[in-house]
Formats: C-alpha cells, structure tokens, sequence
C-alpha cells in the first residue's frame, strides 16, 4: 500500500507454496487478494512477490504476463518489489544451505536475477521505484577463497550493468539488494562496506554502483548478529550504500536454560536453516549453523553445570504482532529503533516488507488459525507502529485513513 512520504509497504509472498507461475498465482488469487479486503479494500494495494525461476521465465511469456497486468489493473494491485533471494523450491522440501544456491558465483544466478529485473520494469507503475532483493553472494561454507569472492562481485555487477540498461530503456529506477544474513559472505554492516570498497575500486567513479546496487536490510538478521540500528543504519548510509528494501521481521531471542531448550525444539524443524548468534555478559560471540547444533552445545553445558548462559538470537522470523512468551522474547526493540530513525528519516528508503515466512511452523501460540489471520495481524501492528511514527497515511484522504486505520 502507498503510505505518507512516499513509502511503500507490502507482504512477501514467499509465505504462501507455489514454484509454478500457476500455483504463484493461485496463492494470490486466494490469500492475496483476502489480505487486501481485511486490509487495503479502497486504495492501491502493493504485492511484494516471490518468483521461483521456474515461475518467472513463465511468467515471462507474453500472454501471462499480459493476463496478470490486466489482473493486477482489475483488483487495484500494484508490484513494486521482487524478492529473488530463493531461486529453486522454497517450500515442501528440504530447503536448509540449499537456498543459496545457485549462489552469485553462478552464471544462472546471473540469468534469474536479469529476468526478475525484466519483468519488473514490465509490471512497475509509473513515478515508483522498483527493487528485487537477492541472496549476500553464497553462504559461507560453499566460497571462501579470493577467487570466488573475485567471481561474485563480477558477476554482481554483470546484473548492475543489465539493470541500468533496463532503467535507461524504460525510464524506471530500478536497484538490486544484497541481503545480509549470519554465516553469509555479507553478514554484518563491516563486511557489507568491505564488498562495497571492492567494488569501488573495480569500478571507480561509476556511478551506476549507487544508483542500481544496495542491501536489503532485514531487520531480523541484523538483530540476530548483535547489531545496533544506530550504528549500522547511518553507518551504510554515510558510507553512500543504498538501502534497497528494509525487511520488518523479527528475531526469536531466548537463553539457553533446561526449560528453554525443551520448549526450542518446537521451532526447530527440517526445512530452514536457523543460525543462532549466542553472546555472553562479557561481549563475546559464538555462531551456530543451525538451532540442533547450538542445543547440543548447551546441552553439555548444562550437564558441566555451566551457569554462564549467553543471550541467543535464532534466526527464526517470529510474527510481528505476536510476542512469544517466557522464556522466550523477540528483537522487536531493534525493528523499532529502525522505525524511529526511518520516521525522522524518511528518505532513507520507500520500500518496505514484512516476511514472517516461517508461518507454516510456528508453534501453536504463535500460529494465527489461517494465513490470512496472520497476514492481517502483522499489517495491523506494522500500521499502528508507523502511524506512531508519522509515516501511515494516505495523503490527502483523512476520511479514508480513519476507515483503514487499525
């Protein structure tokens, strides 16, 4: 939905299954569309989609992707930005490390990515920005030599120059956003500016880096690493690097005692990987491939009778407008201070999307009865916390604000 200042905000659909160009348009006929009668019923109503590749060279046909603007047209939809981090099956498999690949490294990647670019400018309104967010380079443990990281940023900027070609053609600024995310090639603020120095120096003065290349900044994941907004915001915005897109999710947060750890295994299932960032009283910090891991390690601990239990953050997109309870907590202090600084800064980016994609196996106190609950509960608190901040409105409309506001 368009808000004030010229933000736009939007569900990812990668919550819902679908890899065909058929299922994917299923979900949004289904759930869609449901979210928006609960949400948005009289304005313009804003879809963060997901396309699998398979989905997106579908959708690349020209009478698909026909049919889908007149469907957009007739139910006042609008697309503004793709995510393009998952390129294969992101549901109903075992998805784990395999998500990021084919990673940057691959020329498919490449290929996937230049198509999302293509049909965005095709689907775009005019006078709107328009983002894909993509995965930070590859996931550690598959690239850690020089040389890939030599191949990822030429293969990043391959896209780059594709995606100013397209906005020069059509007219639309269109950029890429890598996302951060623990155990990734970019996984905090440091390691984004030291890409964003390599590629300055391969490309000096060119100013197509700016413009066309960012990051986006998921909330949750930059929690999980210990990050502080006040510093990492400004920081990546001083040193001149596009916020892309800002990801409102949030962290799952606990300690590791003996009845923290029985109630984790609630969340600990076969599909997604969830890294967990653990640190102790004096600062220091210990990272978990996956949440089976870090409960084996504590587990031993408690068994030592360990008393020093660092704080966990588990990457575990838990709903923005249901806090777990004890011994549980969530990172919803560093959202907001993202909110905070976005409210007095609005400028610092216009796209913004909510991704609790984790729905399907979120323990039963978390779980709304249906995707469409959950959907219009995390827009109601996402709403009320933007209004607090000056940024829900439409401009122009009060008599309609007041009807939609939560």
């Amino acid at each position: 939905m368009k808000l004030s200042h010229g933000l736009h905000l939007a569900y990812s659909t990668n919550i819902h299954r679908g890899e065909s160009w058929a299922e994917t348009f299923r979900a949004l006929q289904t759930h869609t569309l449901a979210v928006r009668d609960r949400v948005c019923p009289h304005h313009p109503y804003a879809i963060g989609l997901r396309l699998s590749e398979r989905a997106a060279v579908e959708l690349s046909e020209r009478e698909e992707r026909l049919q889908f603007q007149r469907w957009l047209d007739q139910n006042h939809c609008y697309i503004f930005t793709f995510n393009g981090f998952p390129y294969g099956q992101f549901r109903g498999t075992h998805v784990k490390e395999q998500v990021y690949l084919p990673d940057w490294t691959s020329p498919e990647r490449v290929a996937y990515t230049n198509l999302l670019f293509d049909l965005l400018s095709e689907l775009l309104p005019a006078g709107i920005e328009g983002s894909v967010s993509t995965l930070p380079g590859s996931f550690k443990e598959f690239h850690l030599s020089a040389e890939a990281q030599k191949v990822m940023r030429q293969n990043i900027w391959r896209t780059v120059e594709h995606i100013a070609h397209v906005s020069e053609q059509t007219g639309r600024l269109l950029h890429l956003g890598l996302e951060p995310e623990p155990l990734c090639c970019l996984e905090s603020s440091a390691e984004t500016l030291h890409l964003f120095e390599h590629l300055r120096a391969e490309h000096p003065r060119d100013e197509r880096l700016s413009q066309h290349l960012g990051i986006n900044y998921d909330t949750c994941h930059f929690a999980v690493e210990f990050e502080e907004p006040l510093n990492a915001l400004p920081c990546l915005v001083n040193n001149g690097i596009k916020i892309s897109k800002i990801h409102l999710s949030s962290a799952l947060k606990t300690r590791p005692t003996a009845e923290a750890l029985a109630e984790l295994k609630a969340f600990s299932d076969d599909i997604f990987l969830h890294q967990v960032v653990a640190r102790n009283e004096s600062g220091e910090r210990s990272i978990f491939r996956d949440l089976p891991d870090a409960i084996v390690q504590a587990q031993r601990q408690l068994a030592a009778n360990e008393t020093d239990l660092p704080e966990w953050r588990i990457h575990f997109h838990v709903p923005l407008h249901a806090a777990p309870k004890p011994p549980f907590d969530n990172t919803h202090d560093h959202l907001l201070e993202v909110l905070d600084l976005l409210g007095v800064f609005p400028a610092i980016c216009s796209h913004l999307e909510m991704e609790t994609y984790a729905w399907e196996f979120l323990p039963g106190e978390l779980k709304s009865r249906s995707v469409v609950d959950q959907l219009a509960g995390e827009y109601e608190w996402t709403l009320n916390a933007l209004a607090a901040r000056g940024l829900y409105g439409y401009a122009g409309d009060p008599a309609l604000t007041a009807a939609n506001a939560p």
